[in-house]
């Protein structure tokens, strides 16, 4: 269901997009803005992860050097059948976390200092595990 949601504000915004180059440039307006609107969808699927990643100025983290967080992040990749995701920490004292990436083999995982300096162990995996996407199990 969300993934027709999501087709649809992109289909709508494409088409608000193409209305605007039209009004701007008639039929060639139209189809330039359609072919940046690809373009911008496009990079946006491939790179949104990297982007927002970037944006929150995170540091990929391994068993090294945040061991518990890791570990955790690990365990739960493993007991809903995943694959690991890249894991990340934010230096920000406010409590955070999200996931991100385009399905299970390309996502991130991420947390604040906040989070993990605020929250014992089961806490930071309950975090984890209830907000972040890719570790839902779906159950019957």
């Amino acid at each position: 269901m969300n993934m027709v949601k999501t087709a649809m504000l992109i289909a709508f915004m494409t088409a608000l997009f193409m209305g605007v180059g039209f009004m701007i440039g008639g039929t060639g307006g139209m189809m330039i803005a359609l072919v940046i609107a690809a373009c911008m969808n496009l990079f946006s699927y491939w790179k949104s992860d990297k982007m927002v990643l970037s944006m929150h100025r995170a540091k990929e983290v391994n068993r090294k050097n945040a061991p518990e967080y890791y570990g955790i992040v690990e365990q739960l990749a493993q007991r809903a059948g995943l694959p690991m995701p890249k894991v990340y920490i934010i230096d920000n004292p406010q409590p955070n976390a999200f996931a991100t990436g385009r399905n299970p083999e390309n996502s991130a995982v991420a947390a604040t200092t906040g989070l993990l300096n605020a929250l014992t162990r089961e806490e930071v995996a309950g975090v984890m595990a209830h907000d972040q996407p890719i570790f839902k199990i779906e159950t019957r």
